[in-house]
């Protein structure tokens, strides 16, 4: 097949002279899906915006780009000639790609009435209103001529991304670049984007680059791979061929460490797990009330044990209540009923004075989805773990610093990481630098909230590998939010599963993913992608 993308030998240099991209090679044909893979600082999506020209500010460039026979490198016309006309691009937070002031409607007819293909007038606007319409029906969007009139707060993640999606289809262009735009979504709604995907470039013969570090994910859409390794490629063939026998070193371990719903990897019996619950939840529930009077129940008549030493995940969908009852029990939310019993003392409360707020951290730790914004800017990363040192142990100042280095050593973090700040950190090293500080105070439970979500899967096998070493020696209680079921059945021996604030099953993780008796289980489980055999 003629290419549709053709990258040959393209480098990129920082105006320091760092080179970033080390002449990058790859072609993507209409109607095909290329998936651009591997680790966070790989050059996967420097090599993604080359296309689009969206490279940093005095970058320079090698080598050649085309799209379709032009190229975004040959100057201002040509590369608004292919944004107008022959690729677009999804990006992975969608809230950070559109104006939160402006309506769903003005954002997808902006193109069409300001910035239309080469030689096409600008739309009316009445005729771009009803061809946004159009587009939102073809992703899939439940009511688009309500959505187009509202704001971007009044939708769910997933929606958004199907706004985001129909926006880059207005000047229906030929080639697609998806830079991880379902990472942070769950196993349902992730299922239903990569469907809209698949049939959008079916229906048109779209060709699409899909930047992932998702191995799973990959294998079950694209065609062909490319795996990426610090601003090189390590591997190219299809996807079958080389997630199966995989032929580079590296590609090796990032299959390798890529968690699965089969095979042996069962999350392991810990030492020290028994039958005392360290964590008893009884009849907890939780009701906001919302604009307009309406009540959402989050939470209903929640009911949980977790043993000492054991090992407990919640999953579920977005929305399901898995986030609110984890800040119950961490102190963070006020049950409206029941009781929490956290090391035989009651928690229900949440915590109002100083000192018990310091015992309950003390003797309970929360790692959040995101951690940008649980870390301090103006704090760098070591300091951060200090601090927690200081303020909960009695170590002196020289001391708590040897073992905050201990610890951000122990998550995978270089020495030189610890006089970083979080905003020159990667989301993966930001992450790290959280859960250091959470097991720095060594707390009875630790509950993850989505917390390995965003990480590359060899950095998020290095991180359960953690929890779990420090479970087998320290007995860690762990309370693991996730809606990734590969990794579940990795770190659990137990699941509950919640849907819209209730739990509709629970039982052993291996017994529960294998047979699952409630059909939100097992919609659960057939939305996980799979890579074809």
């Amino acid at each position: 097949m003629s290419a549709l993308l053709d990258i040959q030998n393209l480098t990129l240099d920082l105006p320091d002279g760092t080179r970033l991209l080390h002449g990058i090679s790859l072609s993507v044909a209409a109607g095909e899906t290329v998936g651009l893979v591997g680790e966070s600082g790989s050059g996967k999506s420097l090599t993604a915006r080359a296309v689009l020209g969206l490279l940093p500010d005095g970058a320079e460039t090698g080598g050649t780009v085309t799209v379709d026979g032009r190229s975004p490198l040959d100057g201002r016309a040509e590369l608004q000639g292919i944004r107008r006309a022959d690729a677009a691009m999804v990006f992975q937070d969608p809230r950070a790609g559109i104006n939160p002031m402006r309506r769903i409607g003005d954002h997808v007819t902006e193109a069409l009435r300001l910035a239309p293909a080469r030689g096409s007038a600008p739309w009316k606007k009445d005729a771009a209103r009803a061809r946004a319409e159009e587009l939102l029906a073809a992703v899939r969007l439940p009511s688009p001529t309500e959505h187009l009139d509202q704001h971007p707060h009044e939708l769910s993640g997933g929606m958004l991304q199907r706004v985001m999606i129909a926006g880059a289809l207005t000047t229906e262009p030929r080639l697609l670049v998806c830079d991880e735009p379902t990472t942070a979504l769950d196993v349902t709604t992730q299922a239903e984007i990569v469907q809209v995907l698949r049939e959008l470039c079916a229906e048109r013969g779209m060709g699409m680059l899909f930047i992932t570090h998702d191995l799973n994910l990959a294998g079950s859409l694209c065609d062909r791979l490319v795996v990426m390794k610090d601003g090189a490629v390590v591997e190219e063939g299809p996807a079958r061929d080389v997630l199966t026998a995989p032929a580079a070193e590296y590609t090796r371990r990032l299959v390798a460490a890529t968690p699965r719903l089969s095979g042996a990897a069962l999350a392991p019996v810990q030492k020290g797990a028994g039958a005392d619950a360290l964590v008893r939840v009884s009849g907890v529930s939780k009701t906001y009330k919302v604009r307009g009077g309406h009540e959402v129940r989050a939470v209903a008549d929640a009911e949980l044990s977790v043993p000492a030493g054991g090992a407990l995940a919640v999953v579920g969908e977005s929305g399901s209540g898995k986030s609110t009852l984890a800040r119950m029990i961490v102190g963070l939310e006020a049950a409206d009923a029941g009781e929490i019993v956290i090391g035989g003392r009651s928690a229900t409360a949440v915590p109002r004075s100083r000192a018990e707020r310091l015992a309950r951290a003390k003797s309970v730790q929360m790692v959040f989805q995101d951690p940008y914004l649980s870390l301090d800017p103006r704090i760098p990363a070591g300091r951060a773990v200090e601090d927690a040192l200081l303020l909960h142990t009695g170590l002196s100042r020289e001391a708590a610093r040897a073992r905050a280095r201990e610890l951000l050593a122990s998550v995978g973090l270089a020495p030189e990481h610890a006089d970083a700040r979080p905003k020159t950190l990667s989301g993966g090293q930001r992450q790290r630098v959280a859960i250091a500080r959470a097991l720095a105070i060594e707390p009875e439970l630790l509950v993850m909230d989505e917390a390995t979500s965003a990480l590359d899967v060899s950095v998020q096998a290095q991180v359960l590998d953690l929890v779990a070493d420090i479970r087998q020696k320290q007995g860690l209680t762990l309370l693991f939010i996730s809606h990734d079921l590969a990794v579940v059945r990795r770190v659990c021996e137990q699941t509950i599963v919640m849907r819209r604030g209730e739990i509709v099953e629970r039982g052993a993780t291996d017994r529960l993913l294998a047979d699952p008796q409630h059909p939100y289980t097992r919609l659960l489980i057939d939305s996980v992608p799979v890579p074809v055999e």
